[in-house]
């Protein structure tokens, strides 16, 4: 297996600095194939990814980049609140500002829960570009599943000291956080969103990974999302896995993307 180096970056956009990391494998190999671009859930950070992304750049020989948006982790505060189009608009946003900054050429995207829809968005906006796309717990649509876990964790959250939890990886931002997950999700203008326009644009091979007991979404989501790419797609229900794959069932999941990728045959040529 390749040794690891990793390298913290810092990034100017149109709204604030973002922070981003890289973890590439040593030697010949870190030019071998596309870089992994990993977007997190909406209470995400690069932090929060722990060591998956060092394990995942050992077990595709890629390089593996993984972002704070705007507003998360050790990237500046948002300056508003999170428009009905801010998963299709990331594509425009942060992850345009990372892959100009970073010199990105092709690539594969990598998302989870809301970062998986980002994931999605990316992969329509940049079709001669993305090579391959991976959802993990990605929500397609609007589902009366996703909205009774929200509201539970919104209750969970306002017991004292829970906030406190996620100070630990988003600092002062934390309040906004937790508001703009909740309440946007939340909000009765939302209640339409879905994903169907993107995944129509989506051309690339898609690997579609689901927990069997996600408390945030059924096994229709990652069913309509490979139904409806464009693509060759892939589907896999997790057994006895919640909301996160890449955790709870960790050696599962880095096996199922390094098999998928090591088929889907993608060479960099940037």
């Amino acid at each position: 297996m390749p040794d690891i180096k990793s390298e913290e970056i810092r990034i100017d956009s149109g709204q604030g600095r973002l922070f981003a990391k890289r973890w590439d494998p040593v030697g010949r190999i870190t030019t071998a194939h596309s870089p992994l671009i990993l977007l997190h859930d909406s209470l995400g950070s690069v932090e929060l990814w722990r060591d998956f992304p060092e394990r995942l750049a050992r077990a595709t020989a890629r390089s593996v980049i993984a972002y704070d948006r705007l507003g998360f982790g050790k990237s500046d505060p948002h300056p508003g609140m999170l428009g009905i189009d801010f998963i299709r608009n990331e594509a425009n946003e942060g992850f345009r500002d990372l892959k100009a900054a970073l010199d990105i050429g092709r690539f594969a995207a990598f998302g989870h829960s809301v970062g998986g829809g980002m994931a999605v968005g990316i992969a329509a906006a940049y079709p001669d570009e993305c090579e391959a796309l991976i959802t993990v717990s990605a929500q397609a649509f609007v589902e009366d599943r996703t909205i009774a876990g929200i509201r539970a964790a919104k209750q969970a959250f306002a017991e004292p000291g829970q906030v406190d939890r996620l100070r630990r990886y988003h600092g002062d931002k934390a309040p906004w956080v937790l508001a703009a997950w909740i309440d946007r999700w939340l909000s009765p203008d939302f209640a339409d969103w879905n994903l169907d326009d993107a995944l129509r644009q989506v051309r690339c091979p898609v690997l579609a990974l689901h927990g069997e007991h996600d408390e945030y979404g059924s096994a229709r989501h990652p069913e309509r999302i490979a139904a409806r790419v464009a693509g060759p797609a892939t589907m896999h229900l997790l057994p006895g896995c919640g909301h996160v794959p890449h955790r709870e069932q960790a050696d599962a999941v880095l096996a199922m993307v390094g098999d998928w990728l090591a088929d889907t045959r993608t060479p960099a040529t940037n």
